[in-house]
C-alpha cells in the first residue's frame, strides 16, 4: 500500500492504450468465470485482472485461462466488517502498481459484463468522472447510521451512502489509497448498523474529490424485495428481455448528455446461470 501511495497519479501520457484493472473480490473461485473468458477474448493488452479470494482457497485455474496467477496476497473478510474495506483497499494498491491501470472497477464472482468489451472499455476510458454511488439517504438507514463521534473530521452533511460496487479513475483510486484521516474515523466509530462498504467510499468521495465522481454505480442489482442482501438470479430469470430491462431499461447522464446506457455489469448471477448466459453471448457481446 505504500508503493501505492507513492506510484503516478495520472496515466502515463504516452500511453497509448491505457488499462481498464478487473478486480474480483470473491469468496472462493469464480463460478461465471468462462462468461468472462469470453468477454476478455481478444482484449489482450486493454485489461487487467486482479482476484482476492479467501487466503485458505488455493486452486488455479488452467494456465490458458485469463485468471491464471491473477490471485493477489489476500487476508480473510467478513461481510459488513472493516476486513471488507481493506480488501477493497488491498486491490487497488496491487493495481495502483501497474502504471497503464486508467480505471478500476470492483466486481464480485456473481457479477456478470452486460456488454462487450469495447463498448465497457469505452464506456469507462472515455469518461471524465468515477462512477461511486454517493447519495444522501435521510433514513434511518442512511442518516440513521452516522455517529456524532465522528466529529469534527465528518459531520451529518458530510455523511454519504452508496453502493460497494464501484468504478473510478486513477486519480480517485490514489486518493482513496492515500487516506488515512477518514478512514481511522470509520475504523473507531463505523459499527453495526454502520457497514463500512456502503458509507466509508461515499463519504469520503463526497469530502476530497465530488467534482470528479457522477454519483452513480454502473453495476445494476435489484433491491426491490427488501432486506439485507439483494436479489439472487438462477437459471429460469435468464431471458433476453430481462437483461434488455437492465441494459437500456434506465436514463442517466453521461459526458453531459442523457443515455439509457447506465449498467455495464450486474449482480447477483447464480452458477445455474451460466449455461443460458453462455447461449446468449452472440447478443451480448455481438459474437
Amino acid at each position: 500500500m505504500w508503493r501505492a501511495v507513492i506510484a503516478p497519479r495520472d496515466t502515463m501520457i504516452n500511453e497509448a492504450h491505457p488499462k481498464v484493472a478487473f478486480m474480483f473480490l470473491t469468496r472462493w473461485n469464480l463460478p461465471l468465470s468462462p462468461l468472462w473468458e469470453m468477454f476478455f477474448k481478444g482484449n489482450e493488452g486493454f485489461y487487467s485482472i486482479y482476484v482476492h479470494t479467501s487466503p485458505e482457497f488455493t486452486e488455479e485455474p488452467p494456465e490458458s485461462s485469463v485468471f491464471y496467477k491473477k490471485r493477489i496476497p489476500s487476508k480473510a473478510v467478513e461481510w459488513g466488517k472493516l476486513s471488507m474495506m481493506d480488501a477493497e483497499k488491498r486491490l487497488l494498491s496491487h493495481a495502483l502498481l501497474e502504471p497503464s491501470n486508467a480505471r478500476f472497477v470492483l466486481l464480485s464472482e456473481t457479477c456478470i459484463p452486460l456488454f462487450n468489451f469495447t463498448t465497457v472499455y469505452t464506456y469507462l476510458t472515455r469518461s471524465t468522472r468515477s462512477f461511486l454511488g454517493s447519495f444522501d439517504d435521510p433514513r434511518r438507514l442512511g442518516r440513521g447510521r452516522y455517529s456524532p463521534k465522528m466529529l469534527p473530521h465528518v459531520s451529518l452533511s458530510d455523511w454519504r451512502k452508496g453502493s460497494q460496487w464501484f468504478e473510478i479513475s486513477r486519480r480517485v483510486a490514489a486518493e482513496i489509497i492515500s487516506d488515512r484521516r477518514y478512514y481511522a474515523v470509520f475504523e473507531a466509530h463505523c459499527r453495526p448498523p454502520c457497514y463500512i462498504d456502503e458509507h466509508y467510499l461515499p463519504t469520503l468521495v463526497n469530502k476530497i474529490c465530488p467534482e470528479m465522481n457522477s454519483n452513480r454505480t454502473v453495476t445494476w442489482v435489484d433491491w426491490s424485495r427488501g432486506g439485507s442482501h439483494p436479489a439472487r438470479f438462477v437459471r429460469k430469470d435468464i431471458r433476453v428481455g430481462f437483461l434488455d430491462r437492465i441494459r437500456f431499461g434506465s436514463n442517466c447522464s453521461y459526458e453531459g448528455e442523457v443515455t439509457n446506457v447506465c449498467f455495464l455489469f450486474a449482480r447477483k448471477f447464480h452458477v445455474s446461470t451460466l449455461e443460458p448466459l453462455m447461449k446468449l453471448t452472440p447478443y451480448l457481446f455481438g459474437i
